[in-house]
């Protein structure tokens, strides 16, 4: 894992200004710490901040081809490139290195930039071909490998990281309101926009073309899967498939020659990761664990358990609220965006600890998009199929009349009527979007100053696009959007929270081949009745310790709602209520007062909503003020 970036002049006659290149490079110094270089000719420059993982002799970037024709600064790691290689080799191409980056230089050569499509792998790369004049930017399938760029009348800029471009100047930050709805609903960003206005991502699966000749192209070069026929096997028999293809993706993904460890939550997917590794590798396994000290808010009793049954050297860190919020404005900036999801932050001390011992950590992200593992998925099966029902039985005009009285229950009772086809709309914007916004289309028009944002942009338009674009069942669509869109975001959040601790994380999971076949399946082997990722658990039964084969998913427990009402209040005393944070004008005053009011009180919980303003101010004072990152949580 490394850190790239680059400035293209579409004027042919100016020269890259070499320092410019160097601020963007430094500002990627914790991607890595191990190695810079640049390449610059004209127009034209590549930087590169390496993390030494595979070749560490002989791998430095930018690196050319044979003839010095093409030149590439590459991000990820290329885990079909041994059997690439020998085929290369064989129609004539001289390897210098052991690096799969080689690789990718000597198939664009063969096959142009086709060359993504035959690559397994995570990655984010820039091929400049001399001879062509043309710029190639490409990001792996499922977005495992962050891509940017931001492009104005003159030039080109791009970078693994937005702080990198915005190192270059002359791009300004300014916040890209237009977000705001989606943020608020989602948590996130999906699609092409960022929080920067100007700044866009390269979304996985696709490909950015440029030359002077014929200006800018995209290409998507991959798609999820179409459904598979309706399979005749049972549960068991694809689960033996299953297990036999996540064996394999395992196995690749232990392709190192620096030392290799391993995430452990202690839930199904990060122990059968660490099952199967265990037995593929010399010696123990080092594993890494992190907690919080409130009970509730701990799994470390079964990331011990996990442990224990593999026999690893493993780890833990216990991180309090002080260390969590204290460290906060950093890890905004590591982002490069307000922290969608408060696990980022212990994310980031297990990648601190792991860093000690380790450079590379394999870890279990995208199981629960690709097994239905999210209990959301089985709430919206189950509202949609009584939804129908209801709907058939129930006159229209009784119906909405129940809906409203639903406004009239008790707090907590109209709470749970209100999240159930009683109280939404049916199909998949109420039931399944609307239904789990951390801030609802109606709150959102309480909130915002300017409630005109809602109407201007529809908060889920990405989301729906994926999920229509999937066909087939509801559980299939579910899974396709959350794949192209939470997950995406989830993936971002790993790569900067590990990158911050300068070590790579490796998704075996989402290796491409295991996802074509595992998202063709039939939901109805992985959901079935109240029972999530049932072919997952049925692949890993004899390696996972039936106490967490068996244990009902928590995600990352953090005690956030808590800690906003005690000990640290003052949190959002200072970044949703000062005078500060709301003569900024995004939020109606007395909104953001009834929340924290509300939260303080134990009247509702409002801790994941509060966590969204605070960090969407600490982003502001970070990037929009420029404040020093120690003295943001000073004030």
């Amino acid at each position: 894992m490394c850190g790239i970036a680059g400035i293209i002049h579409f004027d042919p006659r100016e020269t890259v200004d070499a320092d410019r290149l160097r601020r963007m490079c430094d500002a990627l110094r914790h991607r890595g710490p191990d190695g810079a270089g640049q390449w610059i000719e004209g127009p034209v420059g590549l930087g590169h901040r390496r993390l030494a993982i595979v070749d560490v002799a002989g791998g430095a970037q930018p690196m050319t081809n044979e003839d010095g024709a093409l030149v590439i600064v590459h991000n990820g790691e290329t885990y079909n490139h041994p059997s690439l290689r020998p085929e290369l080799e064989a129609k004539g191409h001289r390897y210098r290195t052991r690096s799969d980056t080689e690789t990718i230089l000597h198939l664009y050569e063969e096959e142009g930039e086709r060359c993504v499509e035959r690559l397994r792998g995570m990655f984010a790369f820039a091929l400049w071909d001399r001879r062509e004049g043309r710029l190639l930017l490409a990001r792996d399938r499922l977005g495992i490998k962050p891509l940017y760029y931001a492009c104005s009348d003159r030039e080109l800029l791009f970078a693994s990281e937005i702080k990198a471009i915005l190192a270059a100047g002359p791009l300004r930050a300014v916040l890209n309101d237009a977000v705001l709805p989606e943020f608020l609903a989602t948590r996130f960003v999906a699609g092409e926009e960022t929080f920067f206005r100007g700044v866009r991502k390269l979304l996985p699966g696709r490909t950015l073309g440029w030359s002077l000749r014929r200006g800018f192209r995209q290409r998507r070069y991959w798609h999820l899967p179409a459904a598979s026929a309706a399979s005749p096997s049972t549960l068991r028999e694809e689960a033996a498939i299953v297990r036999g293809r996540l064996e394999e993706a395992v196995r690749v993904h232990l392709m190192s020659d620096v030392p290799l460890g391993l995430f452990l939550s202690g839930g199904i997917d990060s122990t059968g990761i660490a099952a199967l590794a265990a037995r593929m590798v010399d010696g123990p396994i080092r594993t890494f664990a992190v907690g919080f000290a409130e009970k509730g808010a701990n799994e470390l009793a079964y990331a011990r358990l996990a442990a224990r049954a593999i026999q690893a050297e493993h780890r833990e860190v216990v991180v309090s609220a002080d260390q969590f919020f204290r460290v906060l404005p950093r890890l905004v900036w590591h982002e490069d965006e307000p922290i969608a999801f408060p696990s980022s932050v212990p994310l980031y001390f297990v990648s601190r600890l792991a860093a000690e011992h380790v450079k590379v950590v394999l870890t279990g992200e995208g199981a629960d998009e690709l097994f239905l593992g999210y209990n959301r998925y089985r709430v919206t099966s189950w509202n949609e199929r009584l939804g129908a029902a209801y709907g058939a039985l129930v006159p229209g005009a009784l119906r909405g009349a129940v809906a409203r009285a639903v406004g009239g229950l008790p707090g907590e009772v109209r709470r749970y009527a209100g999240r159930t086809f009683v109280g939404l709309p049916p199909g998949p914007r109420g039931l399944f979007f609307e239904n789990f916004a951390v801030f609802s289309e109606a709150r959102q028009r309480m909130l915002l100053a300017d409630p005109g944002r809602i109407e201007a942009r529809d908060p889920y338009a990405e989301a729906l696009r994926c999920y229509g674009e999937a066909g087939g069942a509801s559980l299939r669509r579910m899974s396709h959007a959350d794949l192209q869109t939470y997950l995406v975001e989830l993936l971002m959040k790993q790569d900067q929270m590990s990158m911050a601790a300068s070590i790579e994380s490796r998704v075996p999971y989402l290796d491409h081949e295991l996802v074509d076949y595992t998202a063709a399946l039939p939901a109805r082997l992985k959901l079935r009745g109240f029972r999530t990722k049932a072919i997952l658990r049925e692949a890993l039964r004899d390696l996972v310790p039936p106490e967490i084969l068996t244990r009902r998913k928590m995600g990352f427990p953090v005690p956030l709602g808590r800690w906003l009402r005690d000990p640290l209040p003052a949190i959002v005393d200072e970044f949703a209520l000062s005078p500060r944070a709301l003569r900024r004008g995004l939020f109606e005053p007395a909104a953001v007062r009834r929340l924290a009011d509300e939260h303080r009180a134990g009247a509702a919980e409002h801790g994941d909503r509060l966590w969204l303003l605070v960090n969407l101010e600490i982003w502001q004072r970070v990037f929009i003020d420029r404040e020093d990152l120690d003295e943001v949580m000073a004030a």
